[in-house]
Order: C-alpha cells, then structure tokens, then sequence
C-alpha cells in the first residue's frame, strides 16, 4: 500500500483552504505525499484524482495530542488498540495522534517505550508520536530521559501530581524532573490535582458510604486542582521549564492559567473533548453505569457553565489545545468499582468525535470561527510539539494530511455506528453539524464518505525534536532578563563575634527542622498560653513559695455598692 501510495496524484479542486491565520479560496495539488502546490489555475500532471470540494473546507489534519490506546491502567486495557483506534482517528478527520507510555513504578521507560513501538508500528493506520510517563524518579530515569530524546524521537514527558502510590510524584522530584526536561528541551506535561488530599478525600466519602461514581466528583473537587495547578506553574517557574497542563477541567484552574499567562509566565494549556461539553451532573444519573460511564480524570465538574467557559478559553487562546483524552472502557470494565468507586477505570471514548463535537460547540456555538478550530484542532499542536509547518498547516512541502470538510453536513452521534471501540459513547444523540468527508493521510485517500481505504501498519512513527522555539524561545528570554547574581562589594573585614561552642547544635534551624517556641513568660506570672497545666493537679510552679494572701480593703475604683 505505502509503495504504491508515493505514486498517487490527487487534486482537491474548488474549496476554501482554512489554515489557523487565514482562508483562502484555492485549489491543493498533492503528489508523493507532499502538499506540492496550493493556488488557482494550477499546473499539473495528468493521471490526478480530483476531488471536488465545492462549497467545502480544505483543513490540516487534526492532531490528537491524548490518546491512550492499548494501554493497561486500573486492571483494565482500554478496547481500542492502535488499529482501531487509528482508524477512529482518520474517520474523525484527526491524522495523526499521540499516544501515551505510562510505565509501572520501577519499569524501565526505555523497555516500555520499545514494547509500545513494538505493537504500535505494525498496526497504525496514521502517524503518531508517543508521550512517555516519568512515573517514578532516579538517577536511571534520568539517563533514560536523556537517551528517548537524543536517540528515540521522544521530546515530551508527562508528569502525575495526583495518583499517589502509583504515578504520583512529589514536589521536589516534580521541580528535578521540570530541571531535566529544560535542559534536555524536552515538553513537560503535568496532570495536576492534589494527589494526597484526593486519597484523603475518596478514605472520606468512602467512609461516609458513598461507593458510587458520584464519589468521583465529591472526592476530587475542582480547588485541588486549581491549588495544583498554581503549585505546578510556581515550580515550572522556579525550574526555569515551560510547563504545558493538562486535562484542564475547571473555571478556577482556567482561571490560574490565564493569570498565569498574564504574569509573563511560559504555560500552554491543553483540555478535552469531554470537559469542554459535559457537565458533573452526569454522575447522579439514576442509571449506575450511565453514572460509571462518564468516570474520568479530573472530573467532569457540577458547575453547567464549566464547558461554555473552556471552550471560552479555548477561543481566547488561554488554553492552546483540545484532545480527546481517548481511554475507552466497557461497561463491564467499569463496573470493576460497582461496589467502590475508587475501582472505577478513569477514561472516556472520543478520538471519533473530537473534531465535528468541537466544531459543533466551538464554531456554530459562536466561540471560535473556522481559523482558530484548525489552530486549537491541530496547527497549535503542531508548533508545541515541533512538527510545524510539517504538519498543522496547508503549504506547499507540507505532508498531504488533509481532510475536507463539510460546514454544512450533519450527523448525530451513536454508538451503534461508531468505529471507535466500546459500548459507551458520552455524546450519544448529539447532533453535529461539521462533518469529514474525506481524510487523506501521508497522501493517500483512506477516508471518503464512510468507506476506508486503509490498510493496517501504513502510518508512521513520528520523531519529534526537542527544543521547540513555541516554547523554549520565550523562556530563554526570560532566564537571561531574569538571572540573579551575586551583589560585588568589599569583603567585611571588621571584628567578628567569637562564638562559644557549648557543645549544644547550632542554632540555626533547617527548614526540616521545627524550631521550638521562645519562652514569653513576664514578670514572673504563668503565661496561660505557655501553661502547663496538669490534670494531675501538679502545677509547673508549684515549687514556688505561695504568697499569704491579703485583704483588699480600698480597691482600684472605690468599693462597691448596691444589692451586691
């Protein structure tokens, strides 16, 4: 197929070519999988398949930048590995996605890292590129780091604040993990959410008798995330690293990113499909595997203006990308926790439907026009991850991943005629308008008017390079405009005071130490708030001689008088 394919000819005649600055009505001759002209009155070869998208949109493929395909997580693997999931993709108008290598605590990311390649180069039907989890932290993973980027096409880490005795880390190997990745210019992903008060939080409702999957909601309420978020910014900010975030579920953490941005800090924000659409309600449906279904990390929140507020902040660019977080479950997966939310697997369907379910609450529900979809969809993608123009963009030398899209098409969406695996499906019913007709990946014509041409293994591993200037140009800048250096002065040379070494420790305290509190007794009287008092009936100055007590005959203010 893919010999063959270099070969294929295809003119796309009569559409409007959108790209994230501009739209342009122009033809797009395509050849050995190179967009090889962009124009009106084109010249070209003969033997071209025309495709003709009158009264259409020429878009860059979409970029899932979170996928989770053939991935083993909570004692559960998600349905859909990277034939069935790839092929979801390009039905969806995505061409290309990025999956996610979450290692075991102690597993080495190099060995999960070729186990993934391994199973993924012989089924994808469109490129990808892989995230690589730094699950746990040592001087192994370090060199590990260092050796999936210089010699393994990986530039982008994903960190966990939340998940405690699995992938979480704590804030010191958090800010040595941020340092690594700036110095080896990779992409540093965090999840956050406060993964101790979520552990405390799901002993608590747990304890209270709430097992079912509302326990997901009340357990991760949306302050820990934001209270994370903040935390993760300050450390990126500390550690001099670019910092991208990711699932960003709520108003408030919307809200510390864009301040954040605001403050001159270098954050990129990335939330899904799901969070953008659907609200927390979902969780006291009646209906336990309705409830189950919509179990994800964070959660979807209460609040019904969060979704009409993200993707707010998706058209404003304070968040710069919406993937799916595609992680599908059956509902006999899910119902693992029917008895103990916590069991639930966290994850749902939607590497299918991220592009027309945007499209439908983006651009007709007036947050977006059609420039800023192909940026939030794909092109923003593309110059986090260092692919731009490559990819993300329709020029000339750009790969022919391309899809034509209908403005004016409709479909609703089911889970009886999806291509994605599962039994689940949360937009079920949803009608959008905005549909693919036809995706061409890497040049070649896979998907037209439901019919696929695909064959399994024809995608490609993407090698990605570090140092992306989208990112790392900016912070360069700050680090030289904000670098702090010793103040140049005379040395003292005055009397020092000679200190006496009583053989009692040093006085100056670590901030691991608890320093005890100064006494503040006065004048001899017991403080009360010192006191130590005993219920033994042993009093601390009991030793002292009691003073006989005396007659006070004239008061300060005159005796008194009256019934008392």
């Amino acid at each position: 197929m893919s010999s063959s394919s270099a070969m294929v000819r295809i003119l796309i005649k009569g559409g409007k070519v959108v790209n994230d600055d501009c739209t342009q009505e122009a033809d797009v001759y395509i050849e050995n999988g190179i967009v090889q002209q962009v124009g009106k009155e084109l010249m070209i070869p003969g033997g071209a398949k025309v495709i003709d998208a009158s009264g259409k949109l020429v878009l860059p493929g979409g970029i899932d930048t979170s996928v989770h395909l053939e991935e083993s997580f909570m004692n559960a693997t998600t349905v859909d590995d990277f034939y069935s999931g790839t092929k979801a993709a390009l039905a969806g108008g995505t061409t290309m996605v990025i999956g996610h290598v979450l290692p075991e605590r102690n597993e080495s990311l190099l060995e999960a890292y070729e186990k993934c390649r391994n199973s993924a180069d012989s089924k994808a039907c469109c490129d990808y590129a892989l995230h690589i989890g730094v699950t746990w932290w040592g001087p192994k993973v370090r060199a590990e780091m260092e050796k999936l980027v210089r010699d393994k096409g990986v530039n982008s880490f994903q960190m966990f604040m939340a998940y405690k005795d699995m992938f979480m880390l704590r804030d010191s190997e958090l800010f040595q993990v941020l340092q690594h990745c700036k110095d080896i210019g990779a992409i540093a992903r965090v999840h956050a959410e406060n993964g101790e008060l979520v552990s405390e939080g799901a002993k608590e409702a747990l304890d209270l008798g709430i097992s079912g999957p509302e326990g997901i909601e009340i357990s991760r309420p949306e302050e820990l995330e934001a209270e994370a978020t903040h935390r993760a910014i300050t450390i990126a900010n500390r550690a001099h690293c670019p910092i991208y975030l990711v699932n960003v579920s709520s108003m408030s953490a919307g809200d510390v990113v864009a301040t954040a941005k605001m403050q001159g800090k270098v954050v990129h924000g990335e939330t899904t499909t799901a969070h953008t659409v659907l609200n927390g309600m979902q969780y006291y449906h009646q209906d336990w595997s309705h409830a189950a279904a919509h179990v994800t990390v964070p959660p979807l929140r209460l609040d019904p203006n969060t979704p009409n507020f993200l993707m707010s902040l998706l058209g404003n660019d304070t968040l710069n990308v919406v993937g799916s977080d595609h992680r599908p479950f059956t509902v006999k997966q899910k119902a693992m926790g029917k008895d103990d939310f916590t069991k639930i697997p966290h994850g749902l369907p939607g590497i299918q439907d991220r592009m027309s379910v945007i499209w439908e609450k983006g651009v007709i529900g007036g947050k977006m026009d059609e420039n800023r979809f192909v940026a939030v969809t794909s092109s923003n993608a593309a110059k986090i991850y260092n692919l731009y123009p490559r990819k993300g963009r329709i020029i000339p030398g750009a790969d022919a991943d391309v899809v034509v899209w209908d403005p004016e098409g409709s479909k609703v969406i089911s889970v009886e005629n999806q291509v994605q695996g599962g039994d689940i499906n949360p937009y079920e019913g949803l009608r959008c308008h905005g549909v693919p007709i036809v995706t061409i990946s890497r040049g070649r014509l896979v998907y037209e008017n439901g019919m696929f041409t695909c064959a399994e293994g024809s995608g490609k591993f993407c090698p990605l390079r570090t140092f992306p200037d989208y990112l790392y140009k900016k912070m360069v800048q700050r680090e030289k405009c904000q670098a702090v250096k010793a103040v140049e002065r005379e040395p003292y040379t005055g009397e020092v005071v000679a200190v006496a070494n009583s053989g009692k420790r040093d006085t100056g305290s670590s901030d691991l130490d608890t320093p005890t509190r100064p006494c503040t007794r006065h004048g001899g009287m017991r403080d009360l708030h010192e006191s130590s008092f005993s219920l033994s009936g042993a009093q601390i100055d009991d030793n002292i001689p009691k003073r006989s007590s005396a007659r006070i005959l004239a008061p300060p203010g005159g005796r008194s008088s009256g019934i008392w």
